[in-house]
C-alpha cells in the first residue's frame, strides 16, 4: 500500500502510530525522514524514533543513531550516535553492529578500535549483513588486526556480492580479475555499476583506470557515464 498510494498509507501509519502500534511508530519516523507520502519533517521523525526506541524497537534505536550521526532533525553528534548504535548492537541488530563498527573504524565519536570494529562486522556478517561481509573481508585480506587470511577474505567478498552489496560486488570482481576470470569479473562490475551510490562510483571509476586488464579498465568509462547521469554533470 505504501508504494501504490504513499499518501493514503502514510495516513494509516500515522493513525496506527497515534494509537500506540510500535511498528507503526518506527515506520512513521522513517517516512517522515524520507518525506514519502507525507511532508518531510526530520525533527518529528526523530521524535517518533525516540518514542519507538523507548519501547524497545531496535531499528528505531538504530535510526536514532543515524539521525544523531548525520544531523537529521538535531545537531550532529557522533558520540550520541555511537551510544544508540551500541544499545541496538548489544541487543543483536545487525545494522547497528555495522553502523557502530563504522564509527569505531574511523574514530568518529569514539576512540578508534579496529579490533572491536572487526568483531562487530563479523557478528553482523554471520547474521547475514552483506555490507559487513565486505568489510570483514577487507580486514581479513589486509591482516591489520588479525592474521591475514586471503582465502577467507575471498569467501566473504563473494558472499557480500551475492547478498547484493555493491562494494562487495566490486571487491569480488577484483578477486576474479586477479585470478584471470575477466568475464566473470565484468558481470559483477556491471551489477555494482547498476546499484552503486555516487561516492562509490567516483572512487571506483578512478580505481578501474589502474586495472591490469584492458576490459576491466574500459569499465571506468561506463562508471563515469553513470556518475554523470546521476549528477547531471
Amino acid at each position: 500500500m505504501l508504494e501504490e498510494s504513499p499518501a493514503r498509507a502514510a495516513q494509516a501509519i500515522l493513525l496506527a502510530a497515534g494509537e500506540g502500534v510500535l511498528e507503526a511508530q518506527a515506520l512513521l519516523g522513517q517516512i517522515l525522514l524520507d518525506g514519502h507520502g507525507i511532508a518531510q519533517d526530520q525533527p518529528l521523525a526523530l521524535r517518533w524514533f525516540e518514542i519507538a526506541a523507548g519501547q524497545g524497537h531496535l531499528m528505531a534505536r538504530n535510526m536514532l543513531g543515524r539521525c544523531h550521526e548525520h544531523g537529521w532533525g538535531c545537531v550532529a553528534d557522533a558520540a550520541v550516535a555511537a551510544r544508540h548504535y551500541r544499545v541496538a548492537a548489544d541487543a543483536g541488530l545487525d545494522w547497528a553492529m555495522y553502523n557502530l563498527a563504522n564509527l569505531l573504524a574511523t574514530g568518529r565519536g569514539v576512540v578508534i578500535d579496529h579490533l572491536q570494529a572487526m568483531t562487530l562486522y563479523q557478528r553482523a556478517a554471520e547474521a547475514g549483513h552483506a555490507k559487513s561481509m565486505n568489510l570483514l573481508g577487507r580486514y581479513l585480506e589486509e591482516g591489520q588486526v588479525c592474521p591475514a587470511n586471503p582465502s577467507a577474505a575471498r569467501d566473504w567478498y563473494r558472499r557480500s556480492a551475492e547478498g547484493g552489496d555493491f562494494r562487495g560486488q566490486f571487491s569480488h570482481a577484483a578477486v576474479l580479475a586477479a585470478e584471470g576470470r575477466v568475464n566473470d569479473a565484468l558481470v559483477w562490475l556491471e551489477k555494482a555499476l547498476a546499484v552503486g551510490n555516487l561516492n562509490f562510483l567516483r572512487v571506483a571509476s578512478v580505481s578501474l583506470l589502474n586495472a591490469q586488464h584492458p576490459q576491466i579498465r574500459a569499465m571506468a568509462g561506463a562508471y563515469k557515464l553513470r556518475l554523470a547521469d546521476l549528477t547531471g554533470l
